[in-house]
């Protein structure tokens, strides 16, 4: 009866302490547990993996990194002045038609013709060989729509331009 007045008076604490192997053996910390007991295998041993610093400490040109920053806040002209603008946000002028800071060139230009042309067919329609195959070709139309992009990029353009 001692036994089970002794347990209902113990502390929160006392009630359960799990036992280890040993109940006086002290577990000393081991380390870096070895790379078959991690979850993660990246295939390397941890003590060869190593740690590279940063080249300089992060936030230090930054308000808040002290306590009294912290304290203080940080104004609005402050958090403005750390702002990027985005790329879209750069003014940019233009015809409206293919513009975009990061390219070479316009989409349509003085070179292509408005008109689309269908599929060429050289004049022989491959039957035989033909020492001017690559200068002439004849439009046959759209076959469906279905062109490919390369035949989609032909365009025609008038004789009376050149």
């Amino acid at each position: 009866m001692a036994d089970v007045q002794e347990s209902e008076d113990a502390m929160g604490d006392e009630v359960y302490q799990p036992q280890g192997p040993g109940d006086s053996e002290v577990l000393d910390d081991v380390g870096i547990l070895d790379s078959e007991d991690t979850l993660l295998n990246r295939g390397v041993d941890p003590y060869d993996e190593g740690w590279s610093p940063p080249e300089r400490p992060l936030g230090v040109d930054h308000t808040g990194v002290t306590a009294r920053e912290q304290r203080e806040g940080e104004t609005l002209d402050e958090r403005l002045a750390e702002e990027v603008p985005e790329d879209w946000d750069r003014a940019y002028e233009g015809d409206g038609v293919g513009d975009a800071a990061d390219t070479d060139g316009e989409l349509l230009d003085d070179e292509v013709g408005d008109r689309r042309a269908g599929r060429l067919v050289a004049p022989d329609e491959g039957t035989r060989p033909d020492e001017e195959k690559d200068l002439l070709a004849r439009d046959e139309g759209f076959a469906g729509g279905a062109a490919s992009a390369e035949e989609a990029a032909v365009h025609v353009v008038p004789d009376d331009d050149y």
